[in-house]
């Protein structure tokens, strides 16, 4: 396993209170790494993420199954990523390779998105959504199924083998296993029609392909989830280094709320030191929110890197101080600002709204419109033109001059269509088009099957009046049957 990098055991803020002490010359930069044992804890953010954990893994294992009709001739998958065809399905919305600025799109959002995460609430992300914390939470709840909580786990962890010990053992990493397969066979789901590929996997008539990712995503996700779980949070991950960059002193996150816990002492001690009217807090030292964080954090510390804000230690800190009858919220979503100005007896400061979220949402809003926008206006038809390059243009024996342009028509229906094609620019100009026709209005007419392009040669003919050098052109396609239109830009050529 990887060691662990003691900078990332060193808090990123202290307690004013509880200063951290200067290290040693001598400090080894890496020390090996304590395998965690985090214990089962039931509260309000435990609960939420569970919800989380179910509702996320349940749209990522039977989406693939879910149908969509969109007519004869199209695939019924409400989610498909057809390689082999160049088409992304999205229920309603049908993505072509040359519509990749949807994706970009997609990309944009997301990652705004994501700031606006960070500035309200820090790793939300990471502590709820990332798909290493939601795996890696299953594969806990697996191993104290079999295993037992922190204590029961720990302690077979330090004895010998037993024939217990091995049953339960690879029963828990049988299950693993098979989740981790599942993972890798729910994903190469979404590149082909779902129950004909597991059809096709479970009587090995598969693609090659299927299998290999399958092996790889298996392999991943098992080792990922099942041995590195904190590592990937701690070293493998760069978000944790780029949010703190996008970070302010408003951003909510997971608060040791020093002022009211420090100084911190056995339960009966600060009892005894609270009737002689001397400062104690409410911190007991028991430890609980440490023995529940998922990747080793003692929060007491301040924030720190390893820290994926889950808030479990929350849900830990709560049960205790309603054990001993002390108001919840120790550990609580706070700014270490609102810590230092409750200690200078100044009232607290939450700012949700502020220039950096309004920023944010607005990005959002922008995107979102714009890419909602060119949805609605997109058409079933596309037209790219190319000018021949080599002769640039011909003069015909009566004097007139001619270009010659190659033209692509896609059909992004499921029907044969037939379009017409039209030029602006030149007057008098004659259209012809090599093995195709031309109808009685002049119109170049092409054929294009369902869902396809069509490549054509059009030739371009000025009249009696020889063009300027370069004349602007537009060339316009019109579907005969809905009337949809699509244009392009090009130049005819002149002496």
């Amino acid at each position: 396993m990887i060691a662990t990098d003691s900078m990332a055991d060193a808090p990123l803020s202290h307690p004013a209170s509880a200063p951290a002490p200067a290290q040693a010359d001598d400090t080894p930069l890496y020390v090996p790494r304590k395998k965690i044992y985090p214990q089962a804890v039931k509260g309000r953010f435990r609960t939420t993420k569970w919800i989380v954990l179910a509702v996320t893994l349940g749209l990522y294992y039977f989406l693939p199954f879910l149908r969509w009709d969109r007519g004869p001739n199209a695939p019924d998958q409400a989610i498909l990523l057809d390689l082999a065809n160049g088409r992304f399905y999205f229920f309603f919305i049908e993505i072509w390779p040359q519509e990749v600025y949807y994706l970009t799109g997609l990309l944009v959002l997301a990652s705004l998105v994501l700031f606006l995460m960070n500035a309200v609430a820090g790793r939300v992300w990471c502590g709820y959504l990332c798909p290493q914390t939601v795996w890696t939470d299953l594969f806990y709840a697996v191993e104290r199924l079999i295993e037992g909580d922190r204590r029961e786990r720990m302690r077979k962890a330090k004895e010998k083998w037993s024939l217990e010990t091995i049953a339960q053992r690879t029963l828990k990493h049988s299950i693993r296993l098979m989740i981790a397969w599942w993972t890798g066979g729910a994903w190469v789901l979404y590149f082909a029609d779902a129950p004909t590929l597991v059809y096709e996997l479970a009587t090995f008539q598969g693609p090659p392909l299927a299998y290999i990712w399958i092996g790889i995503l298996t392999f991943t996700t098992y080792v990922l989830a099942g041995f590195m779980r904190e590592q990937v949070c701690t070293y493998m991950c760069p978000w944790p280094r780029i949010q703190a960059a996008l970070t302010d002193e408003y951003a909510l996150n997971v608060t040791y709320r020093y002022d009211r816990g420090e100084p911190r002492g056995s339960m009966k001690k600060n009892e005894v030191l609270k009737k002689q009217g001397l400062p104690a807090g409410d911190c007991i030292d028991c430890d609980q929110c440490v023995a529940v964080c998922p990747t080793g954090v003692d929060i007491r510390k301040g924030l720190q890197l390893d820290c994926i804000q889950c808030g479990l230690c929350i849900d830990a800190c709560n049960t205790v101080m309603t054990k001993i009858g002390r108001p919840e919220g120790l550990i609580a979503y706070d700014t270490d600002m609102n810590v230092q100005v409750r200690m200078e007896g100044k009232p607290e400061v939450r700012r949700v709204v502020r220039p950096r979220t309004v920023l944010y949402a607005g990005l959002i809003v922008l995107a979102g419109a714009i890419m909602l926008t060119a949805l609605a206006m997109r058409t079933n038809v596309g037209l790219s033109v190319m000018h021949d390059r080599n002769p640039l243009f011909v003069r015909l024996s009566d004097g007139s001059i001619r270009n010659g342009f190659t033209i692509r028509v896609a059909n992004k229906t499921l029907d044969e269509r037939r379009y017409a094609l039209t030029v602006e620019g030149l007057p008098e100009a004659k259209l012809d088009i090599v093995g195709g026709e031309i109808d009685q209005q002049g119109r170049a007419v092409v054929t294009v099957g369902p869902d396809q392009t069509l490549e054509a040669r059009i030739l371009v003919t000025g009249g009696e009046t020889t063009p300027p050098a370069s004349t602007d052109l537009h060339f316009t396609i019109t579907d005969l049957e809905s009337g949809e239109t699509a244009g392009a830009n090009d130049h005819f050529k002149a002496p």
